[in-house]
Formats: C-alpha cells, structure tokens, sequence
C-alpha cells in the first residue's frame, strides 16, 4: 500500500484550523481505504482562503466597534427600518449567503449610513472566519493598476485578480465615484462578472441610482451587481454627519 503524495500534504496542513464543515481533521484531506486520501468539500475553501491573503481586509477604524446595538446603527434603524431589517437577515444568514454568493447592495445619498451598514455586515463575516476584501472603488482600480508598473510589490495582476476572486465576500464603497474610461469599465465588469461566474458574494454600496450608476460603469457591470446582490437597498435623506455635528 502507498501513501503516495497525499500523506505528506495532510501532514503539512496538519496545523490549519478546524475543517467548518466537521468532516475532516482540519487538513482540507479524508483518509480513505488502502491509506488514499480525497480532498474534503471544505478543501476548496481553504484553497480560496490562501489564494486571498494579502489583500485589505481590515474594518478601518472608524467602523470597527459598529453593531446593531450602537446609537448611530439605532438611528438609522428609525429612519431606514426595512433596509437596516435586510441587512440583518444577510447577517443572521450568512452562512447560506456567503455560500451561494448573494450579496448586498446598498444605494443612496450621502451620509446616510451605507457604508456603516455594509460595514457591519463585514465586520459579521470576518468574526464568522470567511475572508474578505474592503476597498473603496477608486482604491481598488489604483491597486489593479500599480501592477502595470513597478510599484506593486511584486504582485502582479493576474496575482491580484485572483485574490479578489477567490476572496469569499468583496466588499467595494462608493462604486461610481471613480473616473469614468474604458480602462475603469474593463477591470470593475472584468472582477464583477468573475465573481458572478464564480458564485462569490459582494457587498457594494454606491450614491448612485441604477440609471446613472448604468451610466458610470456600463449596464453589464449593474446587471450582474443585480444578479449578485439584488435590487438595491436605498437610503435617501440628509447627510446625518452633519446632523450629529
């Protein structure tokens, strides 16, 4: 009998967390008869994982003790009640959620508490152990294209492109405020629509309406977020950061 090349990987992922769906030791790796091993379904998420590390991940500081129990997330509740409802369904089922690729999408004015919310909503999902990516857009599009020169750390763009595919959840702010060219409309339906394909969720939040975000980013980018995500949540009203001011 041999062991063959699957002993050693399982012996070299031996130290990985516990497998999440409670078949495996944690390896990604099943031990079958005649000592041959078969990936685990956990194997490709944790594949995925790898594939992503590196990338922004971090709730910037400002958000990080937001939750449903906080006065501004209160407050919004009393204003946008359905919308604030919704994102906590996504977060009481996102496990389902992350897992078939549904998203959210979060749409209005300025001020009024998307990006909080979507905010919370990651937040929930990295506390939960999936793997996510935060950019604003305009970040995001710098970071694609510091890999066509010589300041991107040596990342290179299929690189970075597969770390914003394999991500479980990417979350991407203020979509539309980018400038509009070619090049922009290319790499946002280029990432998009890879995740659509994939089945990976996404979280965006925008100040635009479909028409004009149609507009800004092509219509075969919104039909997709709208695949991904939905119809979007709106939240129109006035800029509360002035209000608390």
């Amino acid at each position: 009998m041999s062991a063959g090349p699957s002993r050693h990987l399982r012996l070299a992922e031996s130290g990985d967390a516990p497998c999440p769906v409670g078949v495996c030791d944690g390896s990604g790796w099943l031990l079958g008869p005649e000592d041959v091993a078969r990936p685990c379904e956990c194997r490709e998420g944790k594949l995925a994982k790898r594939r992503a590390r590196g990338i922004a991940s971090a709730i910037p500081r400002r958000y990080r003790d937001v939750s449903f129990d906080r006065g501004d997330i209160q407050d919004l509740a009393a204003r946008h009640s359905a919308v604030v409802e919704q994102v906590r369904i996504f977060t009481g089922e996102l496990e389902e959620r992350i897992r078939s690729g549904a998203g959210l999408w979060l749409m209005g004015d300025v001020g009024t508490g998307k990006t909080a919310l979507a905010m919370l909503a990651s937040k929930h999902a990295l506390e939960a152990g999936y793997s996510v990516a935060i950019y604003s857009a305009p970040k995001l599009l710098a970071n694609i294209r510091a890999t066509y020169g010589g300041d991107s750390g040596g990342s290179g763009y299929l690189e970075l492109f597969g770390k914003l595919t394999a991500v479980d959840l990417l979350h991407v702010d203020d979509l539309g405020a980018e400038k509009r060219t070619d090049w922009v409309l290319e790499q946002l339906y280029s990432v998009i629509n890879e995740r659509y394909e994939s089945e990976r969720s996404m979280i965006v939040t925008t100040n635009l309406g479909p028409e004009a975000l149609e507009e800004q980013i092509g219509p075969r980018t919104v039909s997709r977020l709208v695949e991904i995500c939905g119809d979007p949540l709106p939240l129109f009203g006035d800029d509360q950061r002035y209000a608390l001011g």
